[in-house]
Formats: structure tokens, C-alpha cells, sequence
């Protein structure tokens, strides 16, 4: 079959990624699906590995998995990342790679996992949510990390933003978005390990223009365009997409909490030509991450 796109940022809509956000599970439930919900009640809504896996061959979508560890700032368990790589192997025609994700806050054990989860379970690289995480990219603690990835040559994503995590609950559920600031936050990281790829997830609002200009300056950051339907785009961004940035973003869906179908129409609504959809939905990610794929499959 042709796929219609790569999705750089999936989570899991199974009983294990279930678990690792519970925190802030039920509260997504409520900010984008308008729906109350126990946690007895999610954990009955999470779907089996092959359901999963199903939706993305549905859609067309070949997905790149993302783990998640917030133990220490929320005590909820973190999802296995060997369970991460065993669904990419498990499901090859719904996933074409994962990254794996591991609490900074865990020292050496961190830099010991991020190690394992690319020489021992073949993930592409680490995934970082800041703000979950409670942690600055440039704090210089977390820096024997950042040299390990780019020891390895994994690329990392991070965090960029106001995060649909806490949103609505008392305190924002005490998310603190002042750690998902691209400068210096960020900026900081990448002028420090230029050979380390950097990945910002999300459009960054409401520090639109700094997460554009450090990409332009920064030859080794880039953006997905998850989380987010593209009509909400602010003007900026949907004008660099089409200029500047057109190397350097890649389409994300935030799965389970955006359908595809959905944003698939609403990217179609943009109107943007047709080789720079292709850019976005699968030509830049294949390049960036070296992904080993041949573009002919897609559509």
C-alpha cells in the first residue's frame, strides 16, 4: 500500500502508556475530548498493542513511537522502553522506529538508559517533556546526557511550549511552562552540541519567534508540527513552513489525542503545494533521521 505519512510523536493509547501519564490522563480527557472520565474508566478505554497498531495502518501512518518517564516529578511509572522497542518490532507495518525517553533526574542510570535504549534496542534517539519532567535543557547536570546522545549520534526531542498537559486543571496540575522555553533554554543546548540533532515538538507557542529563529540559526534544530490542528497555526509559522522552515519540520499527530482523519483534512484545508506537503508528511523526517524507508512508498 502507499502510506499517506510519517508520524514523528505517538504515544500509546494502550494500558501502558495509560499508566505512565495516569497524572494527567484524565485531565487530557477532559481539555481535548470534553469528557469526564475515572481512572478505572481509562484504563478500560486503552486499547490491546494490535488495536494500537490497527489504527495506524488505517490511516496510512507510519508511526514513530515516543516513551515516557516522569517518575520522579510525578510518581506515576514510567513505561518500559523495552516495551517501546518491542512494538516497533512486533508491528512493523504500523511503526517505523521509536525513541525512547528516560527522567533526566535519574543521573547516571539516565545516561545509562539512553545508551541501552539506542545500542540494545535499536530506538532512534531520547524524548524529553521539560515541563512534566520539572527540568531546563541547559541545566549543566543534565549536560553528561546530552553528550551521550550525541556520542551515539541519537537525536533528541524536546518539549516546546504551552503543553495540553494540566491544561484546565487547578494550577495547570503543576505544570510549569517556563521549562519549554526554546531561549535560552534550548538555544543553549544546541550552540553547546551543534552535532546533537534537536527536535522541538509542537508549534511553541506563545515563543513562536524564537523557536523560528533559533531553527534558522541553528543548522541542528528542528521542529514537528504536532499537538496542534494546523489552522491554528499563528500567520509566522504557517509563512515560514512555506519558506525558511520547509527543510526542517515534520508532521506529528500527538496520537491518541489528535485523529488522523481529522488532520489530515485540516492540513489539506491549508492549501499548501503539493511538494511541500510531501516535505512535511515524510521527505524531511526520512532525511533527518536517515530512516530507512524508501519514499516511493508514500503518497
Amino acid at each position: 500500500m502507499a502510506w499517506k505519512a510519517i508520524d514523528v510523536h505517538a504515544h500509546f493509547s494502550t494500558r501502558e502508556g495509560t499508566l505512565s501519564m495516569m497524572k494527567y490522563s484524565i485531565g487530557l480527557q477532559k481539555y481535548y475530548l470534553k469528557r469526564e472520565v475515572t481512572a478505572e474508566e481509562l484504563l478500560a478505554m486503552s486499547k490491546s498493542d494490535e488495536a494500537m497498531a490497527e489504527d495506524f495502518v488505517q490511516a496510512g501512518v507510519k508511526g514513530i513511537l515516543v516513551g515516557w518517564d516522569t517518575e520522579a516529578e510525578t510518581g506515576d511509572p514510567a513505561m518500559s522502553n523495552d516495551y517501546v522497542a518491542s512494538m516497533v518490532r512486533r508491528f512493523p507495518e504500523a511503526f517505523i522506529g521509536g525513541f525512547g525517553c528516560v527522567d533526566p533526574w535519574k543521573g547516571k542510570r539516565a545516561v545509562a538508559e539512553a545508551e541501552r535504549c539506542v545500542k540494545d534496542l535499536g530506538l532512534i534517539g531520547m524524548k524529553f517533556q521539560s515541563s512534566a519532567q520539572g527540568f531546563f535543557p541547559n541545566d549543566r547536570r543534565f549536560y553528561p546526557l546530552w553528550e551521550k546522545c550525541a556520542e551515539l549520534g541519537a537525536p533528541i526531542q524536546l518539549h516546546t511550549g504551552t503543553t495540553g498537559l494540566g491544561a484546565g486543571m487547578p494550577g495547570g496540575g503543576g505544570i510549569k511552562l517556563k521549562y519549554t522555553r526554546p531561549i535560552p533554554y534550548i538555544d543553549d543546548v544546541a550552540a553547546d552540541f551543534p552535532e546533537l540533532k534537536i527536535i522541538c515538538l509542537h508549534p511553541a507557542w506563545p515563543w513562536q519567534d524564537e523557536a523560528i529563529a533559533m531553527a534558522i540559526h541553528k543548522p541542528n534544530v528542528f521542529f514537528d508540527l504536532s499537538g496542534w490542528s494546523p489552522k491554528y497555526f499563528p500567520e509566522v509559522l504557517k509563512r515560514e513552513i512555506r519558506s525558511r522552515l520547509k527543510d526542517r519540520v515534520m508532521f506529528g499527530s500527538d496520537y491518541p489525542l489528535m485523529p488522523f482523519d481529522m488532520l489530515f483534512k485540516a492540513w489539506a484545508a491549508e492549501n499548501y503545494d503539493q511538494e511541500i506537503m510531501a516535505r512535511i508528511f515524510y521527505k524531511n523526517v526520512i532525511r533527518i533521521l536517515g530512516l530507512d524507508t524508501d519514499e516511493a512508498e508514500f503518497k
